[in-house]
């Protein structure tokens, strides 16, 4: 089945919005062949296990996955055999990059290339992020520095998608659509 909405489409929430849910509903719709792409790893938190199940019993067997905490870059570069990627989540990718003690300077190159890579993939991307300058001012620095970076990361991904979508109650708001 072909794609109904070419290009790329940004999903942005808070934390339990639905933003997940509506980018995994929009996927199968609309595409055959998906691939998610898990930016978070299970590690030792046993909770975060029970997420991740959660998560991938709602998306079924019908999904290619690929867990890159990192390099999705390259994720979006690479041949597969996927019409679609959804990217799950940015969020937790830039926590990635800053517990790679990366510095700013070298997260926003990563970023850029990223987005660049958005641009020139061949199959319809989909991301989904939080949105996480609608809330109190961090009291860390860490704190300030990932709110900022974060809101900095949205602005760039949202520049380049066709189509982004705020999510809150489980409710979609489309800001860009084009």
């Amino acid at each position: 089945m072909p794609a109904k909405q070419p290009g790329s489409v940004f999903y942005l929430g808070g934390c339990r919005s639905g933003k997940s849910r509506l980018a995994e509903e929009f996927v199968v719709s609309n595409f055959s062949r998906p691939c998610y792409v898990a930016t978070m790893t299970r590690g030792q938190d046993v909770e975060l296990h029970d997420r991740i199940d959660i998560h991938q019993k709602r998306r079924g067997d019908c999904w290619q996955l690929i867990e890159e905490p990192r390099d999705l870059g390259r994720i979006l570069s690479a041949p597969n055999d996927a019409d679609v990627v959804l990217i799950d989540c940015l969020t937790m990718w830039l926590t990635n990059l800053l517990l790679a003690d990366l510095s700013d300077d070298d997260i926003r190159k990563v970023v850029t290339e990223f987005v660049q890579a958005i641009s020139c993939c061949q199959v319809t991307v989909v991301l989904v992020a939080n949105e996480v300058g609608l809330g109190i001012v961090p009291d860390s620095s860490l704190g300030r520095r990932f709110r900022d970076l974060a809101g900095w990361l949205n602005q760039q991904v949202a520049e380049v998608c066709q189509r982004v979508i705020f999510v809150a109650a489980g409710l979609p708001l489309i800001l860009k659509d084009r």
